[in-house]
């Protein structure tokens, strides 16, 4: 995938969605700053349907005419328009314009003759109601004539089907800005996404007729958009057929848009929350890509989730449920239910799920199931301000149910968190690119396989791999107990075993490939000679701490050189009032 076309279409979408977003000049009054989008997303869909539509707009009146009296129609002008949603309206923006008097009513014709599923997204936007504001505030007719001039113009031969997906991901970006909405909903950017299809591709069987790919939380579906375009330029033969939930409206709204406009099912995307509201029972899928929310509670799902938890392994959630401030790891397992015995998933998550939570607890029990599974295939570190609106560090997991030979029973770990090239430009807090070469070097790395080896120069761009046996990230937490004594120091009995001194009482991770008597007596007993371990009480955990096995020692400076520099700074700080003092007199 090249980066300059990366750049190129970045630049597009920076510019067509700047003009588009300028519309707000004409909403500032009747408008609050928060409130622009709610006119300016339908808006944007509403418009590019009209340029979709425009070439077969004719056809699609003269086959309305013929079968406009027959039970069903759907079929009919479809054909005729070229996709999986039409318009049997006779007005277009251009004859809208041409009457300023009648703005309302022929608009509200125009948007009356669009097929059921067009409607079903104009609905999600709650457009109704915002017609009648803008009608109100005497701009209706200033927002269509600015959609409608040649630099609104939003076809197909000028604008891609991806590009304009991140046009309208730029847009709900900026709408999320002016509404102040924290980082939790973060948007992906085409170099990470990209980097993830080429993971999830990697070693892949392109020799077949079709394959399935599902977003759990899709956004505008941009993920699954990058997804079908990158199988397609590996075979164009391949029959890729997307599936999509996303229970925000908006967002919603324009990726079932974005769907029909491809030429997809737009039945696929379904609205609801994927905790709490499943739109995919029962469904499998070949791969999964996705970018769910983290660091967000599930207080609201919460009673929808420990149901479907307490159904065991019929359900989605039976390993284990996460801290309620945060459910990034219940879209994991989400995913993991919903992967096809021979499926791959790569999600992103921040650093919480490598190591949150003790022995026995939820997310620990999650790494348990996963790893004891043999699932996780790779975590690949990358650098900090990688998002629009998140600066902290971030992961891709990749997990698979059919992993090679090679990689069975072990887990790569790579360190990309040196594999980026700083932008020209800042996007909100993305500040760092995935480049052509840096992904060339992570992907690499990660079909090599290989353990401790450094792809790039050490000294500027690379990636490091580590490998590691599944078992090495587990361990038993064992609970070390101590006798109470008297004041005599004697040891107090009960039934004739020691009491334990609940003061005195510690506890000991013992790797998994350790035996833990032998552990106890080489580390614990030297120390402790009156220790014993409540065996009832050991746990087993699971932790992947990925800091500390990247982790470099950096030798301190050297103490004269310190004194050195201290010493020159005096001087020069002394120096300077001198001078200044001196100036005074």
């Amino acid at each position: 995938m090249p980066n300059d076309k990366i750049t190129a279409v970045g630049a597009n979408i920076a510019e067509k969605a700047a003009m588009i977003w300028n519309v707000a000049d004409m909403l500032r009054g009747p408008f609050k700053p928060h409130e622009y989008g709610l006119v300016i997303l339908p808006m944007t869909v509403v418009k590019r349907f009209h340029d979709c539509l425009l070439p077969t707009h004719q056809a699609v009146l003269d086959t309305y005419e013929k079968v406009k009296k027959l039970q069903v129609i759907d079929g009919f002008l479809q054909k005729a328009s070229g996709y999986q949603f039409y318009n049997t309206s006779r007005f277009t923006f251009e004859t809208l314009l041409a009457d300023p008097d009648n703005i309302e009513s022929n608009f509200r014709d125009y948007l009356s003759g669009f097929s059921a599923n067009a409607q079903d997204v104009l609905a999600k936007f709650d457009f109704d109601n915002i017609i009648k504001r803008m009608v109100e505030s005497n701009t209706l007719y200033l927002v269509i004539k600015e959609f409608g001039s040649e630099k609104g113009y939003l076809g197909p031969d000028k604008i891609s089907a991806v590009d304009c997906g991140y046009i309208f991901e730029d847009l709900v970006r900026r709408f999320s800005e002016s509404f102040g909405e924290e980082a939790g909903a973060h948007f992906t950017s085409r170099d990470i996404i990209y980097l993830m299809t080429d993971l999830l591709l990697s070693e892949a069987d392109l020799d077949t007729s079709s394959m399935t790919v599902y977003d759990m939380a899709m956004g505008t579906s941009q993920m699954l958009s990058c997804m079908e375009e990158r199988i397609h330029e590996l075979n164009s033969d391949i029959e890729v057929t997307c599936f999509g939930q996303e229970f925000n409206p908006s967002t919603f709204a324009i990726a079932k848009a974005d769907m029909m406009i491809r030429g997809g099912d737009p039945n696929n995307m379904r609205f609801g929350d994927t905790l709490s509201e499943d739109q995919f029972p029962g469904f499998t899928f070949q791969y999964i890509i996705s970018n769910p929310p983290f660091g967000i509670d599930w207080k609201r799902e919460q009673k929808a989730v420990e149901a479907e938890a307490a159904r065991g392994e019929m359900g989605r959630f039976a390993p284990g449920l996460p801290k309620i401030s945060d459910g990034q790891q219940l879209f994991v397992l989400n995913g993991l239910a919903k992967l096809a015995n021979k499926g791959k998933m790569a999600i992103i998550q921040n650093g919480s799920p490598l190591f949150s939570g003790d022995a026995g607890s939820g997310p620990s029990n999650i790494r348990q199931y996963i790893l004891e599974n043999d699932w996780l295939d790779c975590i690949i570190q990358l650098s900090t301000d990688m998002f629009m609106n998140t600066g902290i560090s971030t992961y891709i997991w990749v997990l698979s149910k059919d992993k090679p030979a090679h990689r069975a029973g072990k887990v790569q770990l790579i360190d990309a968190s040196h594999c980026f090239e700083p932008r020209r430009k800042s996007i909100g807090t993305k500040r760092n690119d995935i480049t052509d070469a840096c992904r060339e070097l992570i992907v690499t790395a990660y079909g090599e396989f290989a353990n401790g080896k450094v792809y790039g120069d050490k000294n500027g761009i690379y990636c490091e791999s580590k490998v590691f046996e599944s078992v090495e990230f587990g361990y038993n937490k064992i609970v070390v107990e101590r006798p109470q004594r008297d004041e005599a120091g004697n040891i107090i009995l009960k039934r004739g075993k020691p009491v334990p001194d609940t003061s005195l009482r510690d506890t000991e991770n013992v790797p998994l490939v350790q035996d833990i008597d032998a552990y106890f007596a080489r580390e614990v007993l030297p120390y402790a000679p009156d220790a014993w371990i409540d065996h009832s009480k050991t746990k087993v955990g699971y932790e992947i701490p990925m800091t500390r096995y990247f982790y470099e020692y950096q030798a301190p400076e050297a103490v004269e050189d310190i004194v050195a520099r201290i010493t020159a700074l005096e001087q020069d700080i002394s120096a300077g009032l001198a001078e200044l003092f001196h100036k005074e007199d």
